[in-house]
């Protein structure tokens, strides 16, 4: 299809024994906000993560336009949960430093940021160091960041967790934009609620597996329920697998950025899962 981005085919992923993703296919086309929506452990960050080309399948296929994922991350945005800036430099400072990794020049780079800027409220914290920013600060920043060398897709993990509900609509709003202006954007929350009021399409994933996908209306109509909620308890119903823990683990910002920035993809054991 012409305007189909990210081509998932028998992917499965397992770290050791542990098998967090089970054979799954999926399509994304341009124009959509996608919401993988599923409990800690379900498998969405280690999906948005193989969707970023961090890491790579056990087995099965992760391909953006025809060609590996992992070599086109100049095409992808990334916003992790953790978001990663700088202390000691300014919003715009780190969003730059960002940008000219992907040859964007600053003053194209510049552009956009006031853009994106003024739709999240924020343009005269860009040039205050990051260091006493609030949480929806940072994540206002972090987006900022992800978009400003114009990528064709969005990747959000948990994007409003931690933020207070005035910051969470402002991202929810510039999504909805970006989607508007036929941008595609994956959005990762254990929210239902938000997915149902931010995403056209809903992803469920429970236990590894993808349990349904389709529009709110369609889940509805498949489960036989009168709401979203009821309709995710009938797809959970089996008992969610528990979450694996590391004691001496790389912390998720440094594991997310290191790879994707520089390609290089360590050993990862079953316990770097942090769901």
């Amino acid at each position: 299809m012409e305007n189909q981005l990210l081509k998932l085919t028998g992917v499965a992923k397992y770290f050791g024994e542990v098998e967090a993703l089970r054979y799954v296919d999926l399509d994304i086309q341009s124009g959509q906000v996608v919401g993988l929506v599923g409990g800690n452990g379900a498998g969405k960050t280690t999906l948005l993560r193989l969707m970023a080309g961090v890491i790579e399948p056990t087995s099965g296929s992760v391909m953006f336009r025809n060609s590996p994922v992992a070599g086109m991350r100049e095409r992808l945005g990334v916003v992790p949960e953790s978001t990663g800036l700088y202390s000691r430099l300014t919003a715009w400072e780190n969003i730059r430093y960002h940008s000219r990794m992907y040859g964007v020049p600053d003053d194209i780079a510049w552009k956009r940021v006031l853009k994106f800027a003024k739709e999240l409220e924020i343009t005269d914290a860009m040039s205050r160091h990051t260091k006493g920013f609030s949480r929806g600060m940072r994540q206002k920043t972090a987006l900022i960041r992800a978009l400003a060398h114009n990528p064709d897709i969005l990747l959000l993990d948990e994007p409003t967790a931690g933020l207070d509900v005035t910051s969470a609509r402002t991202v929810r709003s510039l999504v909805g934009n970006i989607r508007d202006d036929g941008g595609t954007v994956i959005y990762s929350t254990h929210h239902l609620a938000e997915a149902q009021q931010v995403c056209d399409r809903i992803i469920i994933v429970h236990n590894g597996t993808i349990r349904a996908d389709g529009t709110p209306d369609q889940l509805l109509e498949a489960t036989k329920k009168e709401n979203l909620e009821d309709a995710y308890v009938f797809l959970t119903s089996d008992k969610a697998r528990p979450r694996v823990e590391n004691e001496k683990k790389e912390g998720k910002l440094s594991k997310w950025w290191r790879i994707f920035l520089t390609g290089k993809t360590p050993k990862i054991t079953e316990s770097d899962e942090d769901e």
